[in-house]
């Protein structure tokens, strides 16, 4: 959903970071097939951040799955040998690697990370799944990934309304709720 992705790529600009949104990953045709799946369609990040004084990429999967069960557990526990599901990054090893992998060679071209830059996986999830939030939060900080589980994302949403004006709907919107509760 690209207004979910978008509000996510304020919150990470807000947090000092440089952002894309919709990263294409130009994989070569010996890339795909190291997949496993040589006719995958190119892989795309939602959101892509850097901020240079980490000199660390978070490559955000970004579900808002607002009116749906929300994400489940199971569904990122899972390790698939090739890809598999919605959650391909998050559950076959071998594609992240090879993904990051392109994704840092095309990044060091341009001139935009250089040997020392790490990729973090990151899930920004606008729902999560009944009681799977502490499972979630475990599995993330056991594989090193970057959780944004809904009371996180309202937190960052709400301290939109604290920052000076900007003709943002997001920020607007954040102003609005916070300053008319009801």
């Amino acid at each position: 959903m690209d207004s979910f992705e978008a509000l996510v790529r304020l919150l990470l600009e807000k947090d000092g970071h440089w952002t894309r949104q919709s990263e294409k990953v130009n994989l070569s045709k010996i890339e795909k097939c190291a997949t496993g799946k040589p006719s995958i369609p190119r892989p795309e990040i939602d959101v892509v951040a850097f901020r240079p004084s980490d000199n660390k990429i978070i490559a955000m999967e970004v579900k808002s799955l607002l009116d749906s069960p929300g994400v489940k557990a199971d569904h990122l526990a899972k390790e698939f040998e090739t890809t598999e599901g919605n959650y391909k990054l998050f559950t076959c090893k071998n594609y992240r690697e090879i993904v990051f992998q392109r994704m840092l060679h095309d990044y060091r071209k341009e001139g935009l990370a250089d040997a020392n830059t790490q990729i973090q996986l990151g899930l920004a999830a606008g729902k999560i799944y009944s009681k799977d939030e502490p499972r979630l939060t475990l599995l993330f900080h056991e594989r090193d990934w970057l959780l944004w589980s809904p009371s996180l994302l309202a937190k960052k949403a709400t301290a939109l309304s604290e920052i000076g004006y900007e003709n943002d709907p997001f920020v607007l919107l954040a102003k609005l709720l916070v300053r008319n509760t009801f």
